[in-house]
């Protein structure tokens, strides 16, 4: 079959004539009729095969034939998924339609849009451009689709990985119902048949090859390398490969990696250039002219580079990173052996992506031939060296090995000192039996519920957490407990925990010949009435501040009372002292006198009190009040 045949206009067949192209490929072949018949189109084919004139060469000669719907509107769009793809359909247009009177433009983003938007002005019958730009210049008012008579979405699996779906959708959202649709994809998804159904109407299915079929007549070989090795293998591959290595297309799964990898091949010599994402326009542009040119010999490039982009005579295509996706695999050595021309894809393994080459296997449903015996075959990547802190000169192992040997010798020489059990590490000591008992009689009295939880929480508990609890229990009060001190105007006592002991009784000393004579009349009075009474009070009134008032440490005793002042005066006594021997060294320090008057008196015993003050009749003064 010829192009003749497929009854295409005159200036058609001459331009196609004057590009080189006898026989309709099997996708054109399959295509053109229908799309030249109206119907809307699906064409599923794998890439290189050419697609871009299946769609260009009908639209061409449709649009000529029929009259446009509103005079200076857009008549056809293409939406592609890329800037690279979408220079090249531009190119393709302009090729095929060179005898025609029909204008084409395409616009992008990564670029000013001030040329865009005047080339709009003039009229534009036939726009590719991609989903972004397309968008926002929609929005602005400079593109106006209401009157389309194409639509065409080309590479619409691509389009949907790279997650223009939604731009698509809103796209298609402003274009009239009645429209022709053509849609192209190198493999057919679940979701991209989705997408077609609501997008075709009553649509012709084109499918050439099998889904995701590789191109039968690219020599694919595959090398076991480590990750850290790759750098090595490809030089060296593009240097010593047969048939020799004329240009070659180097895909990596990073923009990092891309930029690593030019620029390693273009310290062993190789001229190199890198086309990714983050790469401005002009840059993008620049390295694919000088490729095609032949100024630089390799291109790397990320996937964003694996759809569209028509190289002639690409000798070799190198998978430095096996994709993760599998049917990306097929677009990228698809590269090469387009238009019936012979090519070579070679493919780097590293260990850890034996799980994407099961993948693309599987998809392929044919082995890669291994190629063994390179020079980095089973070679283990070289480590990367530490670097050296800085302000520190870095030493060589050979003497750090020297000094840590007697290290760990003298170390394993001397024996490991016994550890102490856990039980003797936490234990408490032991307290009298008098004490535990006394103890017990008071929080019975006063119901402690704190102190009873925690004795139950302690008993639930694993040994090693109720140790140090029962420790800090017996040492002092537990906290919220009702064992706290009241307070007493006159009066400071022993505290609750220390054993009840005989008062203390010390001869009392002479009073002050002052207080004597006022006080001596009421005493005399009262002296056989208050005798046995006084006793009996003082034994009790000390037993019961005993078993109400924490304990105090006593450095002095009654021997050691001043007897040459006016009132006997009591030392001072320690503070309290909290530990686990503290119970063990309190002492009774007796009863003292808080005044809040000068001179403050102290005594031993409530007698002692009692007999400065004139006796049991004698009114206690209360200063609590007083500031």
């Amino acid at each position: 079959m010829t192009f003749k045949e497929l009854n295409l206009s005159a200036p058609l067949l001459r331009a196609v004539q004057e590009a080189g192209y006898e026989t309709p490929s099997p996708i054109q072949a399959a295509a053109i009729p229908p799309v030249l018949a109206g119907r809307d189109l699906m064409g599923c084919a794998q890439t290189g095969t050419g697609k871009t004139a299946a769609f260009a060469l009908p639209m061409l000669d449709r649009l000529t034939a029929n009259a446009p719907r509103r005079k200076g509107a857009v008549r056809a769009l293409i939406l592609t998924p890329t800037r690279e793809l979408a220079l090249q359909i531009g190119e393709s247009f302009e090729a095929y339609g060179k005898y025609l009177k029909l204008r084409s433009t395409v616009i992008f983003g990564g670029v000013g849009q001030a040329p865009q938007v005047e080339a709009l002005k003039k009229g534009v019958d036939i726009l590719i451009a991609c989903p972004g730009r397309l968008n926002d210049l929609i929005g602005q008012g400079f593109i106006d689709l209401s009157a389309l008579e194409i639509f065409v979405l080309d590479e619409a699996d691509r389009m949907l990985d790279m997650g223009f779906v939604h731009d698509v959708k809103k796209v298609i959202a402003k274009l009239p119902d009645q429209r022709q649709n053509l849609m192209f994809s190198a493999t057919m998804p679940a979701e991209i048949e989705h997408l077609a159904a609501g997008i075709l109407h009553d649509p012709a299915f084109v499918k050439v090859d099998p889904v995701s079929s590789t191109v039968d007549r690219i020599q694919q070989s595959l090398y076991y390398v480590e990750k850290g090795n790759k750098k090595l293998l490809l030089p060296w591959l593009i240097k010593n490969l047969q048939p020799p290595v004329v240009n070659a297309l180097v895909f990596s799964r990073t923009k990092h990696g891309a930029d690593k990898i030019a620029k390693d091949l273009t310290k062993q010599g190789i001229p190199a250039a890198a086309i990714h994402g983050n790469k401005s326009q002009t840059a993008r542009v620049t390295a694919l002219e000088d490729f095609k040119s032949g100024k630089t010999r390799v291109l790397v490039a990320t996937d964003i580079a694996a759809r569209g982009i028509d190289i002639s005579e690409l000798s070799h295509v190198f998978n430095y990173d096996l994709p993760e996706v599998p049917e990306t695999y097929v677009h990228r050595i698809g590269r090469t052996a387009r238009a019936g021309a012979d090519g070579t894809a070679v493919s780097f393994c590293a260990p850890e992506e034996q799980e994407y080459l099961a993948g693309i296997e599987k998809l392929n449903r044919r082995k890669i031939p291994v190629v063994s015996g390179h020079p980095w075959d089973g070679v283990p990547a070289p480590v990367r060296p530490v670097l050296p802190v800085r302000g520190k000169k870095p030493r060589p192992e050979a003497e750090k090995q020297a000094e840590t040997a007697p290290a760990k010798a003298a170390k394993a020489a001397v024996p490991a000192p016994k550890q102490e059990p856990k039980a003797a590490k936490n234990a408490v000591p032991a307290k009298p039996k008098k004490e535990e008992t006394l103890m017990q009689d008071s929080n019975a009295k006063r119901g402690v519920r704190n102190d009873r939880r925690a004795n139950n929480r302690g008993a639930n508990a694993p040994k090693e957490a109720a140790a140090p609890r029962a420790r800090r229990e017996n040492a002092a009060p537990a906290r919220g407990s009702n064992a706290q001190p009241k307070f007493d105007p006159h009066f400071v006592s022993a505290p609750e925990a220390t054993p009840l002991r005989p008062a203390r009784k010390t001869p009392a000393a002479p009073a002050a010949p002052a207080i004597r004579s006022a006080q001596e009349p009421q005493n005399n009075q009262n002296a056989s009435r208050s005798g046995s009474r006084r006793n009996d009070r003082s034994e009790q009134r000390a037993a019961q501040s005993n078993n109400a008032r924490p304990a105090r440490n006593e450095r002095g005793s009654a021997g050691n009372q001043n007897r040459t002042g006016s009132a006997p005066r009591a030392p001072k006594a320690e503070p309290a002292r909290r530990g686990r021997n503290a119970a063990a060294r309190d002492e009774d320090p007796g009863l003292m006198l808080i005044s809040r008057r000068p001179p403050q008196q102290k005594y031993t015993s409530f007698e002692e009190y009692m007999d400065a003050h004139g006796g049991a009749t004698a009114p206690i003064e209360d200063h609590s009040e007083e500031v």
